[in-house]
């Protein structure tokens, strides 16, 4: 069975995609696989659904999560070049 690893920037495996036809092999053998596909979703929310609901820290907290991970990934694009 060929499979396919999704890895991170660190080279560590954070997926495997194996092929449809050995998923229904495996899903028909082991009746508990299927629940994986039956799992509800969550709804999508869009960012500007949520104006006025987040409070001032929280909205900044995330704020600063997200201008540390472009710093971090800047920093690491740096690196490669």
């Amino acid at each position: 069975m060929p499979l396919q690893y999704i890895t991170d920037n660190t080279g560590a495996h954070t997926a495997v995609v194996i092929p449809i036809n050995e998923w229904e092999k495996l899903t028909r053998k082991y009746d508990d696989l299927k629940t994986l596909e039956a799992a509800p979703t969550k709804p999508k929310v869009k960012l500007s659904d949520l104006e006025g609901k987040l409070s001032h820290e929280t909205a900044e907290a995330m704020l600063n999560y997200v201008a540390e991970s472009r710093n971090g990934w800047e920093e690491r694009l740096k690196k490669q070049f």
